[in-house]
Protein backbone atom coordinates (compact mmCIF):
# COMPACT_ATOMS: atom_id res chain seq x y z
CA UNK A 1 0.00 0.00 0.00
CA UNK A 2 1.40 3.39 -0.95
CA UNK A 3 1.55 6.37 1.37
CA UNK A 4 -0.47 9.35 0.11
CA UNK A 5 1.58 12.28 -1.14
CA UNK A 6 0.58 15.30 0.90
CA UNK A 7 0.84 18.62 -0.90
CA UNK A 8 0.84 20.56 2.36
CA UNK A 9 3.84 18.62 3.71
CA UNK A 10 5.85 19.18 0.54
CA UNK A 11 4.84 22.85 0.44
CA UNK A 12 6.11 23.21 4.00
CA UNK A 13 9.40 21.57 3.02
CA UNK A 14 9.87 24.02 0.12
CA UNK A 15 9.07 27.05 2.28
CA UNK A 16 11.36 25.90 5.11
CA UNK A 17 14.19 25.22 2.69
CA UNK A 18 13.87 28.70 1.20
CA UNK A 19 13.76 30.30 4.65
CA UNK A 20 16.93 28.40 5.57
CA UNK A 21 18.64 29.45 2.32
CA UNK A 22 17.96 33.07 3.27
CA UNK A 23 19.12 32.52 6.85
CA UNK A 24 15.80 33.81 8.16
CA UNK A 25 14.17 32.79 11.41
CA UNK A 26 10.48 32.01 11.76
CA UNK A 27 10.19 35.24 13.75
CA UNK A 28 11.68 37.27 10.88
CA UNK A 29 9.37 35.70 8.30
CA UNK A 30 6.44 36.21 10.65
CA UNK A 31 7.20 39.91 10.97
CA UNK A 32 7.61 40.50 7.24
CA UNK A 33 4.65 38.35 6.18
CA UNK A 34 2.46 39.55 9.05
CA UNK A 35 1.48 35.98 9.87
CA UNK A 36 1.77 34.43 13.32
CA UNK A 37 4.98 32.55 14.00
CA UNK A 38 3.05 29.50 15.22
CA UNK A 39 0.95 29.33 12.07
CA UNK A 40 4.01 29.53 9.81
CA UNK A 41 5.62 26.77 11.85
CA UNK A 42 2.54 24.57 11.39
CA UNK A 43 2.59 25.24 7.63
CA UNK A 44 6.28 24.33 7.42
CA UNK A 45 5.60 21.08 9.28
CA UNK A 46 2.72 20.23 6.95
CA UNK A 47 0.12 20.43 9.70
CA UNK A 48 -1.88 23.34 8.27
CA UNK A 49 -3.00 24.31 4.79
CA UNK A 50 -1.95 27.73 3.52
CA UNK A 51 -4.60 29.88 1.85
CA UNK A 52 -3.65 31.57 -1.40
CA UNK A 53 -3.47 34.94 0.39
CA UNK A 54 -1.24 33.56 3.12
CA UNK A 55 0.97 31.80 0.59
CA UNK A 56 1.34 35.07 -1.33
CA UNK A 57 2.46 36.82 1.88
CA UNK A 58 4.98 34.08 2.61
CA UNK A 59 6.31 34.21 -0.95
CA UNK A 60 6.78 37.98 -0.65
CA UNK A 61 8.55 37.59 2.71
CA UNK A 62 10.81 34.89 1.25
CA UNK A 63 11.43 36.85 -1.97
CA UNK A 64 10.30 33.85 -3.99
CA UNK A 65 7.73 33.92 -6.80
CA UNK A 66 4.65 31.78 -6.26
CA UNK A 67 5.35 30.07 -9.58
CA UNK A 68 8.71 28.84 -8.27
CA UNK A 69 7.15 27.57 -5.05
CA UNK A 70 4.51 25.65 -6.99
CA UNK A 71 7.12 24.34 -9.45
CA UNK A 72 9.36 23.10 -6.62
CA UNK A 73 6.40 21.46 -4.87
CA UNK A 74 5.29 19.83 -8.14
CA UNK A 75 8.81 18.43 -8.61
CA UNK A 76 8.77 17.03 -5.07
CA UNK A 77 5.34 15.45 -5.66
CA UNK A 78 6.60 13.84 -8.87
CA UNK A 79 9.63 12.40 -7.08
CA UNK A 80 7.50 10.92 -4.29
CA UNK A 81 5.04 9.45 -6.77
CA UNK A 82 7.87 7.92 -8.80
CA UNK A 83 9.45 6.47 -5.67
CA UNK A 84 6.16 4.79 -4.80
CA UNK A 85 6.03 3.16 -8.23
CA UNK A 86 9.38 1.36 -7.82
CA UNK A 87 8.82 -2.21 -6.62
CA UNK A 88 10.63 -3.17 -3.43
CA UNK A 89 13.50 -5.63 -3.57
CA UNK A 90 12.08 -9.08 -3.06
CA UNK A 91 8.62 -8.08 -4.28
CA UNK A 92 7.82 -10.04 -7.44
CA UNK A 93 6.59 -7.99 -10.35
CA UNK A 94 3.31 -9.06 -11.88
CA UNK A 95 3.82 -9.87 -15.54
CA UNK A 96 0.68 -10.28 -17.66
CA UNK A 97 0.42 -13.67 -19.30
CA UNK A 98 0.35 -13.95 -23.06
CA UNK A 99 -2.95 -15.80 -23.40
Amino acid sequence: MSVPVLFRRLLGDVLRERRSELGMTLREVSGVARVSLGYISEIERGQKEASSELLASLCDALDMPLSRVLHDVADAVALEEAAQQVPSIGTPEVVPSAA
